[in-house]
């Protein structure tokens, strides 16, 4: 009989669990921070690498090493073979494509520049973040990647990044989001709905128009845009959050139908939970967290940032090619229940 695979990094939260060591140590972990294994019930299916991610900072990566070591006797065994999905690159997908992205310095942003970088696309990496960008792109010194540094919001930078991209656009991941603070309208503020109208939505749409100009002369082009769950339900966040993503599917649906004719593709995904480790704002409604919880604790699971990029490189590349206007709910089956 082989011997079992040591519990690693790489080794699922429910095999963790399922565990007779493993599942006694997160358990012992949780309950000292006043939870159950219970909250752990949508990321069974995730790596515990993952928790660095999901925690937003609150489970550093020492944290994770500390329990693989306890799990096997103080040793930290290497193993780089994830359980479930993996990821599968597509050789030359992108090949000769120049495609933006936006939010591309973490999170989902960052899987997507990263995937369509590695399956031959030349990126231009958009980010607010000037140094997480670098940091992005040292990390495939192999790819040809362009960073710009700007705000999505401002047409200087929009005019900025169209430039960077030349003459030729095929592709565009509208990614870059912000959340809001769970408000419902009554206590939404107008710094809140403006900011998260401006970033998820105004700005989303005004680099579209930007870049349509150059697909319209090539009779060719793929774009998608980021909407959310939140998009398809009233259930999943709070006013104005729902509101922009909401206006993320109207804006893609409207495109999709102004522009197939012409040889440009637009489209959508929607995101349910996922461990990017997007801060929430420090002031949360207490009101709309109390109405959303229980609906909220309904996701059936919680994906990677690598799994969304999975979903919006599908659309983006020509694999795509007989769908357009589509909103592709990437949820677990949220958006079913």
């Amino acid at each position: 009989m082989a011997e079992p695979r040591p519990l690693t990094a790489q080794t699922s939260i429910g095999d963790w669990l399922d565990h007779p060591e493993g599942g006694a140590i997160i358990r012992q972990l949780l309950g000292a921070g006043g939870f159950d294994e219970g909250a752990l019930a949508p990321v069974r299916g995730l790596a515990l690498q993952q928790l660095v991610a999901l925690s937003q900072g609150q489970m550093p990566q020492s944290a994770i090493d500390d329990l693989v070591r306890a799990a096997n006797g103080g040793v930290l065994p290497v193993d780089d073979s994830p359980t479930g999905w993996a990821e599968r690159i597509s050789a030359g997908r992108f090949q000769g494509q120049t495609v933006i992205v936006t939010g591309a310095a973490s999170g989902i942003g960052r899987a997507t520049a990263s995937r369509v970088a590695r399956e031959g696309g030349r990126v231009i990496a958009v980010d607010i973040s000037g140094e997480r960008l670098a940091e992005f792109a040292a990390s495939l010194p192999e790819a040809e990647i362009v960073s710009v540094a700007g705000d999505i919001t401002k047409q200087a930078d929009i005019d900025a990044i169209v430039a960077a991209a030349g003459d030729r656009i095929d592709g565009l991941a509208n990614v870059a989001g912000i959340n809001d603070d769970f408000s419902p309208a009554h206590e939404t503020s107008d710094a809140t709905w403006d900011r998260v109208i401006a970033i998820n939505l105004t700005g989303g749409f005004k680099l579209m128009r930007a870049v349509l100009p150059a697909m319209l002369a090539a009779g060719v082009g793929s774009i998608v845009n980021v909407s959310s769950e939140a998009g398809l339900r009233g259930d999943a966040s709070g006013n104005a959050y729902t509101v922009s993503k909401h206006g993320v599917i109207g804006l893609t649906r409207s495109a999709a139908f102004m522009y197939g004719l012409q040889g440009i593709r637009v489209n959508a995904v929607a995101p349910g939970g996922v461990a990017t480790g997007i801060p929430f704002p420090a002031n949360v409604s207490e009101v709309g967290s109390a109405r959303l919880g229980p609906f909220q604790a309904t996701i059936p699971t919680i994906a990677t940032a690598e799994q969304l990029a999975a979903s919006i490189t599908f659309l983006l590349s020509d694999d795509g090619v007989n769908i357009n206007g589509a909103v592709l709910p990437s949820d677990g089956g949220w958006s079913v229940q």
